[in-house]
Formats: structure tokens, C-alpha cells, sequence
């Protein structure tokens, strides 16, 4: 799919489609006014006989208008104009593309872009159009005998912007958008491919890929050997039960070409999660694959960092592991020595990421870090309190969490903090070990968070629980490449490239 940007007269675009807006009631956009005035009131006509009443998502394709060099022109129903805000404009910009796309209209023109969105400007407005297109677009496939093609699919759109002042910002928009659509590509295809495929070792090998790519990165992998002689009891106990090796994938971005310190991207990849001896319920258990999301992510970011050639230093690390049952498996009621010395008992098997993480933790201490981030579908708690809507966000260093809320503000891809208050470290109390890995029923995403807290002193830490946002059920089930707008956009921050400038 291929995506530009350009500035231009409505009536000058030789083009398959032009895509214009109509708001409520039946009020022509600005370019759709244009397009109205040159076919001598055509588009007015129709809208006075009810063709399209311009409520949101509505769509109305025109063939052969009068006196317009086009094929077609699609009227795209904005809603009030007052009240486009964020969520409509990208639910627009999905159903106009899943439009085009069903069409025939291999090629459009679409002026969408210059809508006016509250507080966005023109940058947010093209990367938006371009990161929703990616994502309405995109299928997993790749496993299937018999694929479903279009016949015509869309395969070039080109975003107008208002003025040629304004194309250079449009163009990195553009560009920003390919590179985190390529990393939300990445994720969604590592995290949608079966548990007999994707394993620890897949995980690796995709780590691997990217050394082989890019000439910036270097990527090593811990097994469980080395493991071992860390003392890294935490995780090895975890994938016990699996005839899968556990394996530690770390990605080396060097972009800043010094010593400066890293930030650090820690994710949670436990590739199948059966819960272990505290075995989960049948119903749904496919969608465990699903628990190395937060792996996922860590390697989506990686993949947009290396694309965007930010001048900053990076560590993703991808802890591969699988939970299984056997007779092998580690128990509740086990204690477990982890990396830092501290034990942990184990109360229920299924409360295990924290257990993989931990040992992560404490391992990236050895990179010295500017900052550490890490991000797991760690706790079903965090989809009952804030659905599929929000990541979950915990931190113990005020600004990092300030500049994570700023960069899922900025990039649509939503965070909530939550309150990570030390009351709640009563909750992890242990008769017999230093603490347990479960804080009980409530608060369980806190609790769970309060449990990491304690691996991360040396350095600035941030959790992102993505439990409830990582992955969609039902008919449309599939991963989502949730958070690396978010991440991407914190790394572009860092970089002082928040539009390229």
C-alpha cells in the first residue's frame, strides 16, 4: 500500500476516487463546496432528494460527475461538524478505506485530512489517516489454504493538505506512520501465530531477523543454561512444565553511536499460558496465546525504532517462556529464589508473568538505564476496571509515567495511571518467604505491580499492563499491535523528533 501526501484544487484530481466530506444535515465541507460549484450544483441536488444526510460513516459513491476529471467521488458522512473529535475522525478514516477497498478504486484522493479535528493539527490528522488505513488493511493469513483476495484492492491513497507549506510535515507524517504501521505489523503477526509455532524459540528467531535487517542492532539470547547460572530460579521455575526451553531474547539498538544510557523495553512473552498447575478454564484458552503480547510489543517498537533511525539508544528484551502443566511443573505452595536473592511463594501458578519479569528486572540492571519500561498482559483485573479501551499504567517515577500518558495521548493510543501506593504491598505478605506472587482479589492489577516494584529500585521503572488491550475477541478476534503507537511515540519523544522536526 502506498501513501502521500500532496496539495491541490478538488477539480484539478485526475484520480479513480476523491473522497470529500458532508456533515450533519446535508452541509457540504469545504472541498465538497468546490466540487458542488464545478458540477453546476450536482452533489447539492442529491443531498436535497436524502441521498446522504452526512451522519457519521455514511457513505454515497458517485460515478461520472458532471464537469469533474475523476471516475468517482465518495461523499463520507462527518457528523456535526462541531463535535469531529479523535474517535470519529479515525472511524471515519476506517470506513472510508474499507470503502474504497471494497470499490474497485485502486487509487484516491482523499481530502479527509484537512477536516478540522479538535486540537489536532495536520501532522496527527495524516499519520491517524495512515496507521487506521494499515490497520483496516491488514489480515492474517498466512495459514490459511485459500486467501481471500479483492478483485481491485485499494492500493494507493494520496492525503490532501491545505496549503505546500504544509506538505513537508505532511511527509513526515507520512513517513512516521509507515515505520510504526510496519512495527503494529510485526506485533500483530508474532502474536496471531499459533502457540506450535510461536514459541520461545520463534521468539528468538524474530529478535534474530532484526540483527540480520539492521545494521544498528545486535541481539543475543540468554537459554536456560546461562540462566541457571544467574540464578534466575524465578523463571526457570515458570517454564518448567515445558518440553519448550525458556529463552531471554535482548535487541541492542545503538542510534545514539555513544555511551549514553539505554531505555529499556521489557516484554512479557509467555507464548502459551495453560496456568500451569492451577490449571484455567477450558473456555477460551486459545486466546493464551496471546500472553506474549507484551513480547510482542517490545518487538514492534523495536522494529519502528529501527525504521525511524532515532538518534537514541534502546534495549528490547522478549522473555520468552511457556506455562504448562506436567510433572514437572512448579507448584503453589512452592518457594522460589529469585535473581535479586529475594523469595517469592508461590500461591497460584497462573500468576506467573510477574514471576518471568521479575528475574528481567533485575537483569537489565546491568545496562545501567536511563529509564525501564515494562509491558505484559499480566492481569485479567485490569480489563474488569478499565476494559479494552486503556493500557494500564503504574509507575514509581512520576515523570516517566507523565511522559507515557503525554505520548498515549499523543499517538490515540490510551493509557490510565493507577495508583501504585505502598498500602498495598501489605497485600503480598508471606508467613514463609519474603512475599507471595498474589496480592488476592483486590486491586489485583496494583497488587501485581506492587510485586515488580520490588525488583526495580536501581533505576525509573514503568508497567504497562495491556491485558485488556493487547488482543479483540469474539468474530473479529486478533491481536491489535497495542501499545507500539504508544511506546514508538514515547522513543520519538525521547529522540526530540515528536514531529520530526
Amino acid at each position: 500500500m502506498e501513501f502521500s501526501v500532496k496539495s491541490g484544487s478538488p477539480e484539478k484530481q485526475r484520480s479513480a476516487c476523491i473522497v470529500v466530506g458532508v456533515f450533519e444535515p446535508r452541509r457540504l465541507s469545504g472541498t465538497a463546496e468546490q466540487l458542488d460549484e464545478i458540477s453546476e450544483g450536482y452533489i447539492s441536488n442529491l443531498l436535497r432528494k436524502g441521498d446522504l444526510e452526512g451522519k457519521s460513516g455514511q457513505m454515497l459513491l458517485l460515478h461520472h460527475v458532471p464537469n469533474i476529471l475523476s471516475e468517482r467521488v465518495l461523499l463520507v458522512g462527518c457528523g456535526k461538524e462541531r463535535e469531529l473529535d479523535e474517535r470519529q475522525y479515525r472511524q471515519i478514516i476506517t470506513k472510508t478505506i474499507n470503502t474504497l477497498n471494497e470499490t474497485g478504486s485502486m487509487e484516491a484522493v482523499c481530502f479527509l485530512s484537512e477536516l478540522h479535528v479538535k486540537g489536532r493539527d495536520i501532522y496527527w490528522k495524516v499519520r491517524q489517516a495512515v496507521e487506521a488505513a494499515q490497520d483496516v488493511l491488514y489480515s492474517f493469513d498466512s495459514l490459511k489454504t485459500r486467501k481471500a483476495e479483492a478483485r481491485r484492492p485499494l492500493r494507493k491513497v494520496v492525503f490532501n493538505v491545505p496549503t505546500r507549506r504544509e506538505l513537508p510535515i505532511g511527509e513526515r507524517a507520512v513517513s512516521h506512520a509507515l515505520a510504526i504501521s510496519e512495527g503494529i505489523t510485526t506485533c500483530k503477526n508474532v502474536a496471531n501465530m499459533p502457540p506450535n509455532i510461536c514459541n520461545p524459540a520463534y521468539l528468538a528467531e524474530q529478535a534474530k531477523i532484526l540483527e540480520n535487517d539492521y545494521d544498528k542492532v545486535t541481539t543475543t539470547i540468554v537459554d536456560e543454561k546461562e540462566m541457571e547460572e544467574l540464578g534466575m530460579g524465578s523463571y526457570l521455575a515458570v517454564g518448567r512444565g515445558s518440553v519448550n526451553e525458556s529463552l531471554m531474547s535482548i535487541i541492542k539498538y545503538d542510534g545514539a553511536g555513544d555511551d549514553s544510557k539505554p531505555l529499556v523495553l521489557v516484554g512479557k512473552g509467555l507464548t502459551f499460558d495453560s496456568g500451569g498447575i492451577s490449571l484455567k478454564p477450558g473456555a477460551g484458552m486459545d486466546e493464551m496465546k496471546y500472553d506474549m503480547g507484551g513480547a510482542a510489543g517490545v518487538l514492534g517498537a523495536m522494529h519502528a525504532l529501527v525504521e525511524l533511525n532515532l538518534p537514541i539508544n534502546v534495549i528490547g528484551v522478549l522473555a520468552g517462556c511457556e506455562n504448562m502443566p506436567s510433572s514437572n511443573a512448579y507448584r503453589p505452595g512452592d518457594i522460589l529464589t529469585t535473581m535479586s536473592g529475594q523469595t517469592v511463594e508461590v500461591l497460584n501458578t497462573d500468576a506467573e508473568g510477574r514471576l518471568v519479569l521479575c528475574d528481567a528486572l533485575t537483569y537489565v540492571e546491568r545496562f545501567n538505564p536511563e529509564a525501564v519500561i515494562d509491558v505484559a498482559t499480566l492481569t485479567g483485573a485490569c480489563v474488569v476496571a478499565l476494559g479494552a479501551h486503556a493500557t494500564g499504567l503504574l509507575s514509581s517515577h512520576n515523570p516517566l509515567a507523565h511522559e507515557l500518558l503525554n505520548a498515549s495521548e499523543q499517538s490515540g493510543d490510551r493509557a490510565w495511571r493507577m495508583p501504585l501506593w505502598d498500602d498495598y504491598q501489605d497485600q503480598l505478605e508471606s508467613p514463609f518467604a519474603d512475599f507471595t506472587n498474589l496480592g488476592g482479589k483486590e486491586a489485583g492489577t496494583i497488587t501485581a505491580a506492587c510485586f515488580l516494584s520490588r525488583f526495580t529500585k536501581k533505576y525509573n521503572w514503568a508497567h504497562l499492563d495491556i491485558a485488556g488491550t493487547a488482543w479483540r475477541s469474539g468474530k473479529n478476534k486478533g491481536a491489535t499491535g497495542r501499545p507500539v503507537s504508544m511506546l514508538t511515540q514515547f522513543l520519538l519523544n525521547r529522540a526530540g523528533q515528536e514531529q520530526g522536526e
